[in-house]
C-alpha cells in the first residue's frame, strides 16, 4: 500500500506557496507501507490532498513535492513532458548549445539537474527518488535530445544527507574527456568529467556578458577565474586581462581557451587570492576593472557570519585595487548570504575601504536557473557592479 503522509496542522502553507519539501519534523503521521524511495502521497491533518512526491525516511527532507494532481503518476510520459517543457522555456529564452536544461524545483523536478554542452547532456540526481529513476531519465534524454552521451555528475557531498554515496560516469553513449561548447560568441573546451559543478559555472553566462560593458579599454583583474569565464569575456574588449586562480589546472584550462579564441591580451597569475591581492596592493598596483567571482563562502545558516567577514576581506582588497572612477564586479553564490546581507557587507567594505561606492548594476543567476519568488533557496547568485570614486 503506498505511503500516505499527513502534516501537522498548519504545515501545508509552504507547500500551497509553491514549496517541494516536506520535513519530517513537519509530519503528524505516515499510514501505508512501500519501499523508501517510492512515491508518497501528501495530506494536510485534515485530509487534503496537496500533492506526491519521492519519500525518504533517512533524510530530513521527507517527501519532495512535485505532482500537484491526484490523477498524475510518475510514468515515463511524465519525465518526457516536464523535460521537453523545460528546454522549451530555455529555447525560447534563445539559450542554445551551453545552458541548464532542468534546474531542479525551479522545473518541478526537484533534485534534477541537466545541464547542455553541445552535444553532450550532465545530469546530477540528489535524492533517492530521483537516483533510482536515473535510468528513465536518461532513456526520456534520449528520446527528446538525441545527444552523444549522457554523463552523470552526482558527485557531491549533498547525497550524504540521502543515504546516497557519490556517483559518476556515462549513462549513455559516449562522452569524450573534453567538450567544446560555445557561451557568449566565445569557444569553451569543458571538462565534463572532472570540472566544477558538471563542467562549467553556467549561472553566470548573462552576467558575464553583462560585464563587458565595465571591462571596455580597461587593464581587468579576474579573481577566482576559474576556467576563464569572465576572463575570456572581458578579453573581448579590455586591453589586457589577468586571470587569478590558486589552480594550476584552472590557469591551463585559462590559457587553453584564450587559444581557441585567438586572445592574446590574458595573462594567468596561480596563488591564494587573498594573499595576491594584498600583494598588489603593497606594490600599488591599479586596474579600472576588478572581478570578483568567489566560491561559496557558507554551506550552512550557522557559517554566515565567518562567511560575511570572507566576503567583506576580499571585497576590501579587491576594492582597493580599483583606480578611481573604475569598476569592482563582485558576486556571492552562497544563498544563505542573502541579498540584504550582500548589500550590507558591500556597504561596510566600501566604508572600511574608503570608497565612495554607487550601485550601477546588479542581478542574479542566468535566466536558464530560474527561482521561484517563495522559496529563496533558489535565489541564491548575487551579481553587482560598483562604481568607484
Amino acid at each position: 500500500m503506498p505511503y500516505s503522509v499527513y502534516l501537522k496542522k498548519g504545515e501545508e502553507r509552504d507547500l500551497l506557496d509553491g514549496h517541494s519539501r516536506v520535513y519530517a519534523n513537519e509530519v503528524e503521521r505516515i499510514e501505508g507501507k512501500d519501499k523508501n524511495g517510492s512515491l508518497a502521497t501528501v495530506y494536510t491533518h485534515d485530509g487534503r490532498f496537496m500533492g506526491k512526491g519521492y519519500i525518504n525516511h533517512l533524510s530530513k527532507i521527507l517527501v519532495r513535492v512535485f505532482l500537484r494532481k491526484e490523477d498524475e503518476t510518475d510514468d515515463k510520459q511524465f519525465y518526457l513532458t516536464a523535460l521537453s517543457k523545460a528546454d522549451e522555456m530555455r529555447k525560447s529564452l534563445g539559450f542554445d548549445n551551453c545552458y541548464r536544461l532542468v534546474f531542479s524545483e525551479a522545473d518541478g523536478l526537484p533534485a534534477l539537474i541537466v545541464d547542455r554542452y553541445a552535444d553532450i547532456l550532465v545530469v546530477q540526481c540528489t535524492s533517492l527518488g530521483i537516483d533510482r529513476r536515473k535510468a528513465l531519465i536518461a532513456e526520456c534524454l534520449v528520446e527528446l535530445f538525441h545527444p552523444k552521451g549522457i554523463y552523470e555528475r552526482s558527485d557531491v557531498a549533498i547525497r550524504a544527507k540521502e543515504g546516497l554515496s557519490e556517483a559518476k560516469g556515462v549513462l549513455y553513449g559516449e562522452v569524450p574527456d573534453r567538450v567544446l561548447t560555445v557561451e557568449n560568441s566565445i569557444k569553451l573546451s569543458v571538462d565534463v568529467k572532472n570540472g566544477q559543478k558538471t563542467g562549467y559555472f553556467l549561472d553566470q553566462k548573462e552576467n558575464r556578458l553583462t560585464a563587458r560593458r565595465f571591462c571596455a579599454g580597461k587593464d581587468v583583474l579576474d579573481c577566482f577565474c576559474n576556467i576563464g569565464g569572465f576572463s575570456l569575456n572581458a578579453a573581448t574588449c579590455a586591453r589586457n586581462v589577468t586571470a587569478v586562480d590558486i589552480s594550476q589546472t584552472a590557469l591551463e584550462n585559462v590559457v587553453l581557451n584564450a587559444s581557441l579564441n585567438g586572445f592574446d591580451n590574458i595573462e594567468t597569475l596561480q596563488g591564494d587570492v587573498f594573499e595576491t591581492l594584498r600583494t598588489m596592493r603593497g606594490e600599488g598596483r591599479k586596474f579600472g576593472t576588478v572581478i570578483l567571482d568567489p566560491p561559496a563562502f557558507c554551506k550552512s545558516a550557522a557559517e554566515v557570519k565567518d562567511a560575511y567577514r570572507g566576503y567583506k576581506d576580499i571585497n576590501i582588497l579587491g576594492m582597493k585595487l580599483v583606480e578611481q572612477g573604475g569598476f569592482l564586479v563582485t558576486c556571492s553564490c552562497s544563498q544563505h548570504m542573502t541579498l540584504t546581507l550582500f548589500e550590507r557587507m558591500l556597504q561596510d567594505a566600501a566604508r572600511e575601504s574608503g570608497r565612495r561606492a554607487r550601485l550601477v548594476h546588479l542581478s542574479f543567476q542566468s535566466p536558464d536557473h530560474p527561482f521561484l519568488p517563495a522559496v529563496e533557496e533558489t535565489r541564491y547568485l548575487k551579481f553587482a557592479v560598483l562604481a568607484l570614486d
